[in-house]
Formats: C-alpha cells, sequence, structure tokens
C-alpha cells in the first residue's frame, strides 16, 4: 500500500524565537536564592539575608511569585550589590551554574529548548533575575540569549539603581515584542514557556504557548483557553517534543543567519551573539 500523505509546514523565511522563563519552569526555584548562596559564601552578606532569601525561595517553590516579597528581595538584593562589580557578578554566576544551578535545571524543559535549537529557532531566556546572571545560564545551554533585568552600574561597578524597570509581568511581553521587531520574527510563529500568572501576558503575546508546571492561577486560565499545559513528567515531556516536531515551523537558513539589531531599548535588555 502506498505511505499515506504527511502534510508538510512551510520552512519559515523569518526568524522565529521560544521564550523560556527561567525560574520554575527551566530551573527548579529561584536563580537570585543560589546567587545569594554564593555571595554569602564570600561574605558579602549577612546570616540575616541569606535566611531572607531562604524564604523567598521556599514559598516561591509551594506558592508561586509574590509581588510584595519579590519588591523586598529586590530593594536589598540591589542595596547590596551598590559598589561590586559586574565582572564579580558574572564570576558568581558562573561559579553558581556549576555548583547549583546545573543539577537543578529540568532535563525535559533543556530539551524542549534544544528541540527548538534543532528548528533553527532562536532561543531566549526571559527572567526577572539580572541580566547577567541570565546571560550566563543561556551561554552555559548554547541558547541564543537572555532578556532579563538590567542593573545600572557606571565604568562597570553597580551603583544599586536599576536601569529600566524590572523584567516582570508586562514588561516582558514589552520586551519580547521588540525583541521580535528588531529581528523581523512573526509573533505567531513565535513560542513562550512559563509557569507563573504573571507570565499571562508574554503567553498571550505569542501564537504557541506552553505552560509548565502551572500555578494555579494560570493553570486555570489555560484551562479556559484551551492552552497546553506541560507537566515535567515522562509523557508529557514526549508530547511536547512530537508537538515541537509536527506543529513548529523550521525556520531557513537566511532566516537563522539574519543579523538582529540591539535590543537595549526592549526594557531592560541585552542582545547577545547567536550560539552555533
Amino acid at each position: 500500500m502506498p505511505e499515506p500523505m504527511v502534510e508538510t509546514i512551510p520552512q519559515s523565511d523569518s526568524a522565529i524565537v521560544a521564550f523560556f522563563d527561567v525560574d520554575n519552569t527551566l530551573l527548579r526555584g529561584a536563580s537570585t536564592f543560589h546567587i545569594a548562596k554564593a555571595a554569602w559564601r564570600r561574605k558579602l552578606i549577612t546570616v540575616r539575608d541569606i535566611v531572607r532569601f531562604g524564604w523567598h525561595q521556599a514559598t516561591f517553590l509551594f506558592v508561586g511569585e509574590n509581588m510584595r516579597q519579590l519588591a523586598s528581595i529586590k530593594d536589598r538584593a540591589l542595596e547590596l550589590l551598590g559598589g561590586h562589580t559586574e565582572e564579580e557578578l558574572v564570576t558568581i554566576a558562573n561559579e553558581v551554574y556549576e555548583r547549583d544551578i546545573r543539577s537543578r535545571l529540568w532535563p525535559e524543559t533543556v530539551a524542549l529548548a534544544r528541540e527548538h535549537i534543532g528548528k533553527g529557532h532562536q532561543v531566549w531566556l526571559i527572567t526577572a533575575s539580572p541580566q547577567l546572571v541570565a546571560q550566563v545560564i543561556a551561554d552555559r545551554l548554547g541558547l541564543t540569549g537572555a532578556l532579563g533585568t538590567k542593573i545600572e552600574a557606571t565604568d562597570g561597578v553597580f551603583t544599586g539603581g536599576l536601569d529600566g524597570g524590572v523584567l516582570h509581568g508586562d514588561s516582558k511581553a514589552v520586551a519580547a515584542r521588540a525583541l521580535t521587531r528588531d529581528i523581523g520574527a512573526d509573533l505567531a510563529d513565535c513560542w513562550a514557556y512559563s509557569d507563573s500568572r504573571n507570565d499571562i501576558p508574554l503567553l498571550t503575546l505569542v501564537g504557541n504557548r506552553v505552560v509548565v508546571n502551572p500555578d494555579s492561577v494560570l493553570s486555570k486560565h489555560a484551562r479556559a483557553r484551551g492552552w497546553s499545559t506541560l507537566q515535567l513528567k515522562h509523557a508529557s515531556i514526549r508530547a511536547a517534543q512530537r508537538r515541537v516536531r509536527r506543529e513548529a515551523r523550521s525556520t531557513s537558513a537566511a532566516a537563522t543567519l539574519r543579523p538582529g539589531a540591539s535590543t537595549s531599548d526592549a526594557g531592560g535588555t541585552e542582545r547577545a551573539s547567536k550560539k552555533r
């Protein structure tokens, strides 16, 4: 008997982006907690501070993001960073990746990110964590780049303030829209993955969204709209990978190699070179 016809999805001549939230989507827990532990080991913060960051980590794991708590942690973190250098933070972030983050990455979500890379897509981390920290994670995983909160610095030394606002909630959607506009990507072909109700604006922005181990509000929101929900179990991950292979348009060589403009105006973001 002849083989059944398989519909082929045409390639896209435009770039396609897959956005991945970091905390509790790519990584179990909050990345800032691991940075705080490293700072404590270097005697840059006190036991009281590490307890405070630890409480944030615990509640984040079991309850989800709390805006008031996030603001408190952000203010203390900026205060602690004042006077330190960007080079110090990058060094700490690399140390933290090896010691704490690598073993806490969800291998299933990392595999999905690589599924998108295999399709010729750009894969960007998008997070409220400091952009320099997120960029280290993206670099170590061989992803395209990272969009994160930018911390104000003068001559490489942190001032204790932000360069723009925290990349959170609506700001993530603003940054994602700016990035896709600058590289000529069609939002209808783009993807986003997140666990948090606060990322509903980002998830709504793209044509393909997947909620990953969602909090209760996002779970209800996703069910009402028929969004795909991914529980981090082997069967669910295999189904998600098959969906990317089956439904995601691959990009042409021209789209993959197309240079992107600077996204320094994208709500506190920074463009990085695509990894080969």
